[in-house]
């Protein structure tokens, strides 16, 4: 796909249909690891940890940039060797990653560069923030409160037995109707081709960062609209 550049660090696809973007000004939906807080650093020791004591091999860093974003369950199934994929040895591993989670969530995970300087800014223009992850809910009410709570949040969801994981949009939609806004009102920030199909799914407006796990070309064949090198960057739609 074509695109443009229109000013520092944003990208374009073309065509851009409807790019007036009055409409899209009154909230903005994040993902949460590899959008707001860098996690992954965390989430790789306590999936290698979970994987030595069942005898497994472990996984580089990098490795974890594409077993993440999908959900703990998808998690423990990409960092699992092929053969051993069942789902009685997953749900030990799951379990096992939780214990150890727990524990080491924080050592390593901050926000990114630039984040606070989001939240200021869009909590100085009076917009609604919502946060919804894949994570598990308990650990994603966990890290937003520990390491966000500066900030106002109108609605943090992670899964849980009533809230499928992303791309499905139900998350998304109640995000939506907590806040009592359109779909269409929000701007959706995340890093992964599943963040921009949960955006498009909804029926809001898909911004990849770059900043996060995953590339440019994966965010684009996955419904993008814009990509912004930065987080100060979503600033600029506004």
């Amino acid at each position: 796909m074509r695109h443009r550049t229109r000013g520092p660090g944003v990208t374009l696809p073309t065509p851009w249909p409807g790019s007036g973007r009055s409409e899209m000004r009154e909230a903005v939906l994040f993902d949460l690891d590899g959008t707001l807080l860098d996690t992954l650093d965390d989430l790789a020791d306590s999936m290698n940890f979970a994987l030595g004591c069942m005898g497994f091999p472990s996984h580089d860093r990098e490795a974890y940039r594409y077993f993440v974003g999908d959900g703990v369950v998808e998690m423990a199934r990409r960092a699992l060797p092929p053969e051993c994929r069942d789902d009685g040895v997953t749900s030990r591993c799951i379990a096992l990653f939780r214990h150890e989670y727990s524990r080491r969530w924080n050592a390593h995970t901050r926000p990114y560069e630039g984040v606070p300087e989001l939240l200021d800014g869009l909590t100085g223009r009076g917009m609604a923030m919502a946060v919804l992850s894949n994570k598990p809910h308990d650990f994603t009410e966990l890290c937003v409160r520990e390491l966000l709570g500066r900030w106002r949040f109108a609605a943090v969801i992670g899964v849980s037995e009533t809230i499928p994981p992303k791309p499905d949009p139900a998350g998304s939609l109640t995000v939506a109707r907590a806040l009592g806004l359109e779909p269409g009102r929000f701007l959706y920030v995340g890093d992964t081709g599943t963040d921009m199909r949960t955006a498009t799914a909804a029926g809001m407006f898909p911004v990849g960062a770059l900043w996060g796990f995953r590339t440019a070309d994966e965010l684009l064949a996955n419904g993008a609209r814009i990509l912004l090198e930065s987080p100060p960057e979503v600033l600029d739609l506004l």
